[in-house]
């Protein structure tokens, strides 16, 4: 295994016509119980917003997948999470979310790095999962 197979790093963003606050409430909305899939189908993400809060999947009786904690929260301008997210096997990712004031809107970015035995098929299917996530995001704004 080369370094390249070990780690990812992805970094996407879309300019918004919408303030950072409403922004960042999106991000919020759509990081827990409004994170569904490109399909429509909800992952059942729940997200509590304060430093060392879980992100994790609550599939109901008694089933779940934790996905990371809150590392930092800085509203309306920085969310950073980590933990292993969708990659049961040896991987630790690290998720920044940063909103940034434009002229009659804002820059929402999203870099993920990972760290770990990174599974193909996660590797190719991740950009395509924020590309969604940024999406709507903007439909919550627009």
């Amino acid at each position: 295994m080369t370094l390249e197979d070990l780690t990812l790093d992805i970094e996407q963003h879309i300019d918004l016509k919408a303030t950072p606050e409403k922004a960042f409430a999106a991000v919020l909305h759509r990081f827990g119980k409004g994170n569904t899939r490109p399909d429509g189908e909800s992952l059942q993400l729940l997200l509590e917003p304060k430093p060392g809060g879980r992100w994790y999947r609550d599939r109901g009786n008694g089933i779940g997948h934790l996905w990371g904690f809150v590392q930092v929260i800085k509203a309306p301008t920085l969310l950073e999470l980590s933990g292993p997210m969708f990659m049961s096997y040896p991987a630790n990712n690290h998720v920044e979310v940063k909103i940034e004031p434009l002229t009659g809107g804002c820059r929402v970015g999203i870099r993920h790095r990972a760290l770990g035995m990174i599974d193909p098929q996660h590797r190719k299917g991740v950009g395509a999962g924020w590309n969604h996530m940024l999406a709507e995001i903007r439909k919550d704004c627009e």
